[in-house]
């Protein structure tokens, strides 16, 4: 791609403006942060703030940039009344200037900045922000989400909790240095395949009794392990061998050592951007628009109007050549590892164990091992009893359990229509027997000749609740499209033998649309 020089780039999503200049590396950043008096951050005064110090933070910028080739602006997702005054902004000046328009996806900008800080080419993105948590990885012109919130991002679960404690904003570095003094004590733990909740963890933290600085160590540690465990998990799913952290929270000391454990125990290269490139700033959407300038990836005044729930997958992404991988690295035939377990292949069956988790509080994951392992082998065997394909269990100790070895293909690597409508017709078996699976990814799916056999049911419960049933779904349609091309004809496939199985169907579907639009931009 031809060398287009330097860019100035605006970000203004919520309440940090920033302005910056990039050409080869960094030539200039400025920066106005809005403080709100009290309570969270009032989107019209964020957005007076920003026009009041507008022209500072960019003259500023623009003070040691030579000619600018371009003009980059956050185009969303955020705040409506931030994202236009700097669409304004921008817009004005790529006219005045007589140069291209480049409208940057807020979260793409994250990830780009945080791959050109660390060097690392194709790596599993834990973004972690305000008002977004989610794990990405690029593959075949897009980057695609394996999991995320559900409910409310990381950065804001911790302001809400500052706020019930008249703590000030932003509340993560406050929780963070509280936590320093705390000693940990059980809170909710909510993950979901990849996708995780943090409402019922807020709601408990805020009405727990124990003093603050024990309060802020759990969160904490509660919190980041789950989003830890989702990142773990979209690395076992892919095989990549890369992680970053990237987003305003990922400057948290905790969070980061808990990431470069998880990736030590695997075996993955793990790194941070430089502070600087952390939080909201002018510097990743600069750089995102170099790149996507270069790539002649531009836009006229009429379509740049600002969205305030652009989501990161619907971004096409010009300005990578190589198509990305997922399912490179297959495991040997005598052991296999996954996110949680090791299992061991031989003649008497298959020895699934659970590992310790360096990364998570020695309580905590004594208690999750203890839970899963107990939950998996009773509704395992619940299940057979129903019919639906499963390994026989044979023993069954704390942290272990012996079962049949299940000789076939994991799905993800085999995966065809056919197979995909016969997973829809095992997963309607499974939920008519009110069994809700908690982590349908392919990684957890055999082809066994025609027959789909359902493994590592770590995360299941027993329960008709349909809100369990739409997360099952929503989970299995997410790994597609985050893996597949052909995602569309393959959830076709699926909801074709899905509906044959089970007649509650429609209704589950109804309801999988409903936690996919949770996941957007709130």
């Amino acid at each position: 791609m031809p060398r287009v020089g330097q860019v100035l780039g605006i970000e203004g999503t919520a309440w940090n403006l920033s302005a910056a200049v990039f050409d080869e590396d960094l030539v200039s950043l400025s920066s106005s942060a809005y403080s709100p008096p009290k309570g969270g951050i009032h989107p019209r005064e964020a957005a007076q703030h920003h026009a009041a110090v507008l022209k500072d933070v960019i003259t500023s910028a623009l003070a040691d940039a030579d000619e600018i080739a371009g003009v980059a602006f956050s185009q969303g997702p955020g705040l409506g009344p931030c994202l236009r005054t700097v669409g304004t902004a921008a817009r004005s000046l790529a006219l005045s200037l007589g140069v291209p328009l480049i409208g940057v996806n807020h979260c793409v900008a994250h990830i780009e900045i945080g791959r050109f800080a660390t060097g690392f080419a194709d790596p599993i993105v834990l973004y972690a922000s305000g008002a977004n948590t989610q794990v990405l990885g690029y593959l075949n012109g897009r980057y695609r989400i394996f999991g995320e919130t559900l409910d409310i991002g990381i950065g804001n679960a911790l302001d809400k909790f500052a706020r019930h404690h008249a703590l000030p904003h932003p509340g993560g570095p406050v929780v963070e240095e509280l936590a320093r003094k705390g000693s940990y004590i059980p809170l909710p733990y909510t993950v979901k395949g990849m996708d995780l909740a943090f409402s019922g963890l807020v709601s408990a933290a805020k009405d727990s009794a124990a003093p603050l600085p024990d309060v802020c160590y759990s969160l904490q540690e509660t919190a980041f392990a789950m989003c830890v465990e989702v990142t773990e998990r979209a690395l076992a799913h892919t095989g990549k061998d890369e992680a970053i952290l990237v987003g305003g929270v990922g400057v948290n000391s905790r969070l980061q050592e808990m990431l470069s454990v998880m990736c030590g125990e695997r075996g993955a290269s793990f790194s941070v951007p430089e502070r600087k490139y952390m939080g909201d700033n002018g510097a990743m959407i600069a750089y995102t628009g170099r790149i996507m300038l270069e790539s002649g990836q531009t836009i006229s005044i009429p379509q740049s109007r600002v969205n305030p729930a652009y989501r990161s997958d619907q971004v096409e992404v010009t300005w990578r050549r190589e198509a990305g991988s997922v399912f490179d690295r297959r495991q040997s035939d005598e052991m296999l590892r996954g996110a949680e377990a090791e299992v061991e292949l031989s003649g008497d069956g298959a020895r699934k164990r659970r590992l310790k988790k360096g990364y998570r509080h020695p309580i905590l994951d004594s208690e999750l091992i203890r839970e899963r392992t107990r939950a998996e082998a009773r509704i395992i065997a619940s299940a057979r009893r129903a019919g639906v394909p499963t390994p026989v269990i044979m023993d069954v100790t704390r942290d272990t359990i012996l079962m049949e070895e299940i000789r076939g293909d994991i799905l993800k690597y085999v995966l065809d229509p056919a197979s995909a409508e016969e997973v829809g017709a095992t997963i309607g078996k499974l939920h008519g027997a009110g069994i809700a699976h908690g982590d349908l990814t392919t990684s957890n799916m055999i082809k066994r000749g025609d027959q789909i056999v359902l493994i590592d049911f770590g995360l299941s419960q027993i329960t008709s609740e349909i809100e369990a049933r739409g997360v099952d779904i929503h989970v299995i349609f997410q790994t597609l499209e985050s893996t597949r091309p052909d995602a569309d004809l393959l959830k076709e496939a699926f909801v074709k033998g899905y509906c044959n199985a089970f007649p509650g169907a429609g209704d589950v579907l109804v309801r999988e649309h409903e936690i996919e639009l949770r996941g957007r931009y709130l």
